[in-house]
């Protein structure tokens, strides 16, 4: 998708229609980024910054038309962390580092890789996440006094219930009146952000009647200045960018996901299709660049998308205006928004957490007691009380290790003979019995892929086989769509094991990707092109002229329909006879 293709056939109509969306959307950011801003353990006016910087760059660079970009509530945990260990001119950094990574993922096209992060690894920290925001609301909902934030949960609930004797009531009634307002304003004012209604209304109320009782912005971090920010670089050295590595790390990769995922919403709801790795390079230079001008990582805000493209944006000109709007506002009313109560800003980062809980996904995956319920479990277990950093680790590792024990155990090696009573004499694992099993040809059925979490199964499933030394082994293997490495090898060893003993290896049914990993590996040659077979049927006729007639005489197994014949020695030389 070209730059220009996402403007195709643009108009006045469709400027009209950017521009209206663009206005909502930027007055719905602004008290959200103040929000996420001071939860983030920085100042209110950073998170504007952020909003009009990184908003207009990632519509403009990104590869999406309706992508809404700036700080989001999947960050708080994360940003919060970073600030209390490292300090503010270290978030920049980090953020600075990320959007280094997330440029080099969109240019060497991993953006479809982020859909392969399994489901409920992104619940789970999702989940886990919103616990934290939620929580992290309840000293300012409350009002109580003196309360120190900590990176951890614990110490920070800890310090709540130290605390909570010291609520403040005015604070309370603030925080009710805006909730309040904000659950009923969409029954009556579905094109009015309930948000923006409810932090106007009981700031007006808390000025006005409870000033000086409640906690502001002002009153807590200073007023907010009302002039554009300036560009700074921070101080870079080798020493910060290796221990910010790991943060910066986890930022990508958050950040990715969560534009990705803000972008899969809006294609849905607009039935388009987004540039995931045009996107993520848009995301990259819009971190790299917020930074140096004081703002803190943004990414693809799911929310704020859905509301551009249901207020009727038409092309990545709605995101740009949204940035112009705040940037306005922060020129002409930051002054007043310093009187904001931190009451008020409360309930409406409480409902972003309950929004972004995925409840319903959640108690779907719990309820399955699947081994994805436990990957779930454990990773929002691990966000909320340790970092996010270790969720995700170990909530991807745990994945991968019960997904390869899912592939193991879908690894089906079976012995099989032909059943004259089925059509076509089809092989089936019940004919072979001990009575009844042919010494000379071993046939295998093998359904699954032979990779490294289960080739020792298969490689062991064969052995007591190999061990008797029969005359031919024939491997079925239509049914195995994948081989890796770990796979040819145990499979070679096999086929080298077959040689040194004279038993014949055929095989039957190859797929196209394990022939090719045979054939590169030169498997294929040591096995013989004429000992590759399209049907079972025929590699069993050539494993049966090569038997030993001789081991035949007075075999009672009669495997297949050949075998009374052979079996019996009036009978054998006139079939020889006849071969012959």
């Amino acid at each position: 998708m070209k730059w220009a293709g996402r403007f195709e056939g643009y108009n006045q109509e469709a400027f009209k229609k950017d521009c209206i969306s663009g206005f909502i959307v930027g007055i719905i950011a602004i008290p959200l980024g103040m929000a996420f801003a001071i939860a983030s353990g920085v100042k209110p006016e950073y998170g504007i910054y952020t909003t009009i910087i990184a908003g207009i760059l990632i519509s403009l660079l990104g590869g999406s038309r309706y992508q809404i970009g700036g700080p989001t509530g999947a960050f708080i945990p994360i940003l919060f962390a970073i600030v209390m260990q490292y300090g503010y001119e270290n978030l920049l950094i980090a953020g600075f580092m990320a959007g280094i990574m997330l440029v080099l993922m969109g240019v060497l096209r991993l953006g479809g890789l982020i859909k392969f992060i399994p489901r409920p690894v992104t619940i789970g920290f999702t989940a886990g996440i919103a616990v934290i925001i939620f929580t992290g609301q309840i000293s300012n909902f409350l009002g109580l006094q003196q309360v120190q934030r900590h990176e951890d949960f614990l110490s920070n609930m800890k310090e709540i219930a130290i605390h909570l004797a010291s609520f403040n009531l005015y604070s309370i009634g603030t925080a009710c009146l805006c909730l309040a307002i904000i659950l009923i304003t969409p029954r009556f004012l579905r094109s009015i952000p309930g948000s923006l209604v409810g932090l106007i209304i009981s700031s007006v109320v808390a000025v006005l009647f409870f000033e000086g009782k409640v906690a502001t912005i002002g009153s807590t971090f200073g007023d907010i200045p009302s002039t554009l920010p300036s560009f700074h670089f921070p101080e870079i050295t080798l020493e910060r960018l290796q221990k910010l590595l790991s943060p910066a790390l986890i930022i990508a990769i958050l950040g990715a996901i969560e534009s990705l995922l803000s972008a899969v919403v809006a294609d849905g709801m607009a039935r388009g299709r987004h540039n995931s790795n045009r996107e993520l390079i848009g995301q990259g230079i819009a971190n790299m660049v917020t930074p140096l001008f004081g703002g803190i990582p943004a990414t693809g805000a799911i929310a704020r998308t859905a509301t551009n493209i249901k207020s009727g944006a038409v092309s990545p000109m709605s995101g740009i205006i949204h940035g112009l709007v705040v940037m306005l506002v922060l020129v002409m009313l930051a002054p007043y928004a310093s009187h904001i109560p931190l009451a008020s800003m409360a309930p409406i980062l409480m409902l972003v957490a309950w929004n972004m809980s995925e409840r319903k996904e959640f108690k779907h995956i719990l309820q399955a007691k699947t081994s994805d319920s436990l990957v779930l479990l454990i990773t929002f277990l691990l966000t909320v009380f340790t970092t996010l950093t270790t969720a995700v680790e170990v909530g991807l590792v745990l994945a991968v290790l019960l997904f390869v024990k899912r592939m193991r155990d879908s690894l089906q090696v079976a012995k099989v003979l032909p059943d004259p009573s089925s059509k076509h004499e089809k092989v089936m694992p019940h004919m072979v019995t001990e009575s009844h099993d042919c010494p000379q040809i071993s046939i295998y059925t093998i359904e699954g892929p032979l990779f490294f979490g289960d080739a020792d199964l298969f490689e062991s499933s064969l052995m007591n086989t190999i061990a008797v030394r029969p005359n031919t082994l024939l491997l079925r293997m239509g049914h195995v769509p994948f081989m890796d490495m770990t796979g040819e090898a145990n499979l070679a060893k096999i086929v080298r094991q077959c040689a040194s003993q004279d038993t014949t290896v055929l095989i039957s049914g190859i797929q196209p990707q394990p022939k090719d990993v045979l054939q590169r590996t030169r498997l294929y040659s040591l096995v013989g092109e004429q000992h590759f077979f399209a049907h079972t049927g025929e590699a069993i006729e050539f494993a049966l002229s090569r038997l030993d007639v001789n081991k035949c005489l007075g075999c009672k197994h009669f495997a297949f329909r050949e075998c009374m014949t052979l079996s019996a020695p009036q009978l054998q030389d006139t079939h020889v006879q006849k071969m012959t």
